[in-house]
């Protein structure tokens, strides 16, 4: 058995194309799993949701993201922390026009359906006995720090506790991980779309299982970043400049405060 495991692709199906193509030129897999962030915040989220529901055997959970665009919640600052501090202002104006701005193409093209049915979670029992769990940021929940490495040991462990898998596989950091957390094997694929420097190229994972044991493989696959640019400027995203940002590699790592 072999699988894909891909997350935040965040509205960009230029990177989502990369690593579509890459996965053929390493002989193709039997599944793909997306763990979440699907469109929001990139300049073609239709074209995101498109070409995934085209894929064969596709399994995805819901990010933080996808639920404030199906929902209507929002991620922070609150109105509240701007009326505390109105420097906030800025940051919630342009986090509810770009949330608003993608709600209306994929209600406009009769997607806000299908992203609203994304489950919380996925779980498989892969050949080896493995049992996989598939999660946008943590077990039980899409949202919050997820599992950073900017945490403690005793801090993941205790978000790892009682989530009955023995592989957990997750996104919401945007970081490559392949390690073991207590007696957990923790996989982060990294982003498809937004990567924090030095190598901004599309992130995803390669998982092979059988009888004998289960591997996994990270890959990094370049693609055209002007184009993401272009398009966002020519579409007039209302946050345009912060995926341009994203593109040039001038966004840091944020460990211990994370929403994205």
């Amino acid at each position: 058995m072999r699988l894909t495991i891909l997350s935040d692709i965040h509205g960009n199906p230029w990177a989502l194309d990369a690593v579509l193509d890459d996965v053929q030129t390493q002989g193709g897999v039997d599944a793909y799993w997306v763990l979440g962030d699907l469109a929001a915040i990139g300049p073609d989220p239709v074209g995101v949701l498109e070409r995934l529901s085209r894929l064969p055997n596709l399994y995805c959970v819901r990010g933080n993201t996808d639920r404030y665009v199906t929902s209507g919640e929002r991620p922070e600052p609150t109105p509240d922390e701007v009326e505390a501090d109105i420097r906030l202002l800025p940051k919630l104006v342009e986090v509810a026009e770009s949330l608003a701005w993608t709600r209306g193409a994929i209600a406009a093209t009769g997607w806000l359906d299908w992203l609203k049915a994304l489950p919380l979670e996925r779980r498989l029992t892969l050949p080896d006995g493995t049992r996989l769990l598939a999660v946008h940021a943590a077990p039980g929940t899409d949202d919050g720090t997820g599992l950073n490495p900017g945490l403690s040991e005793a801090e993941r462990q205790a978000m790892l506790a009682g989530c009955d898998a023995d592989l957990v596989c997750v996104g919401h950091f945007h970081w490559p991980v392949d390690e073991r957390v207590g007696e957990v094997w923790l996989v982060n694929p990294g982003s498809v779309s937004n990567p924090f420097p030095p190598d901004l190229r599309a992130s995803y994972a390669l998982l092979e299982s059988d009888a004998t044991g289960t591997r996994l493989e990270h890959r990094r696959v370049d693609y055209d970043h002007q184009a993401v640019i272009d398009t966002a400027r020519k579409v007039q995203h209302p946050a345009a400049e912060y995926i341009v940002e994203y593109m040039l590699g001038r966004h840091e790592v944020p460990w211990g405060r994370f929403s994205v």
